[in-house]
């Protein structure tokens, strides 16, 4: 029986004007690019074709259809050697048009925060991934309900406006 449940890749294709995405955790699931980083493999960001990935065309495409996309990544400091690594990557992120965000998480004692990751789609439907403790992907939620999508879209906000831009933040 197919699923009702709408896909990440359906809900940016049809986003019109923005895509959110706050993430939480300190480590998530290891990924063999995590693996060759910890080995000491490093990106040759001049051959665009080694770490370009489909997510990025996505990202890409979004941001050429007028799509605001932004990261929001609250951390522990000092950061983990995942938060290193992603730190890292997200030269990628940026490359396909993402506007990349990091708040230290003793910044955000004031602020409500939710607890799980999610994406926010044109403030109308909102994504939240579940994992397990050790990082491990377990689920997609998702959700068209105002009052929840508003709710985490003003805490996201909240996140954004005191995050430092990527380029402000150092590990």
């Amino acid at each position: 029986m197919p699923s009702s449940a709408p896909t990440f890749d359906d809900l940016l294709a049809g986003a019109k004007r923005s895509a959110v995405h706050l993430e939480l955790r300190d480590a998530y699931y290891s990924n063999p690019r995590f693996e060759a980083w910890r080995r000491g493999e490093h990106v040759d960001w001049a051959d665009r074709a080694s770490w370009w990935r489909p997510f990025h065309q996505q990202i890409a495409e979004a941001v050429g259809r007028g799509v605001r996309v932004r990261r929001a990544r609250v951390v522990s400091e000092p950061v983990t050697e995942y938060i290193r690594w992603e730190h890292y990557q997200t030269r990628a992120n940026l490359a396909a048009g993402e506007d990349v965000r990091w708040l230290p998480r003793a910044a955000a004692t004031e602020l409500l925060v939710p607890a799980n990751d999610f994406w926010i789609f044109d403030d109308e439907v909102i994504e939240f991934h579940h994992f397990s403790g050790e990082g491990q992907f377990l689920k997609d939620e998702f959700s068209a309900v105002p009052a929840l999508v508003k709710q985490h879209a003003a805490a996201f906000e909240q996140v954004w406006d005191n995050a430092r831009p990527h380029d402000q933040y150092e590990i």
